[in-house]
């Protein structure tokens, strides 16, 4: 197959494709049983309207709201792919119409050990001591 991009599936339905299967060749899920899942809790929605199914369908100018890690994403489907391809691809595919917003520093800041090296096991429990659940 080439890397174009058609808006025929291969059931043979033009314009028409799977939520679940969208999500995964635009490169928002790593597997498609992963869309799947969070198609089926119901948190997705397509033009406004819930979908708790990942057969719904979807075609070329449908807007997808879903979440995705900590974040919600609004996506305007602009193409229907025909296979998960790489990247630039499957960027293709869609417009974000609100991009993630970068993540605070202070959220991912983890505690350091300052001297340099490997702590010892004093100070490991002072760290431990400081702070009690960053370091699970």
């Amino acid at each position: 197959m080439t890397g174009d991009v058609t808006g025929e599936t291969a059931g043979g339905a033009a314009g028409k494709l799977r939520i679940d299967k969208w999500l995964w060749q635009a490169r928002f899920f790593k597997t498609r049983s992963l869309a799947a899942k969070t198609v089926g809790t119901g948190r997705c929605r397509v033009n406004g309207t819930p979908v708790a199914k990942p057969a719904f369908c979807v075609s070329p100018g449908d807007v997808l709201t879903f979440p995705q890690a900590h974040d919600m994403r609004v996506i305007r489907v602009e193409a229907l792919g025909v296979r998960r391809g790489p990247a630039p691809e499957a960027r293709t595919l869609y417009t974000d119409m609100a991009p993630p917003e970068p993540r605070e520093a202070s959220l991912t800041s983890v505690p350091r050990f300052d001297r340099g090296g490997r702590p010892t096991k004093r100070d490991r429990r002072m760290m431990e001591k400081t702070f009690p659940d960053a370091l699970e």
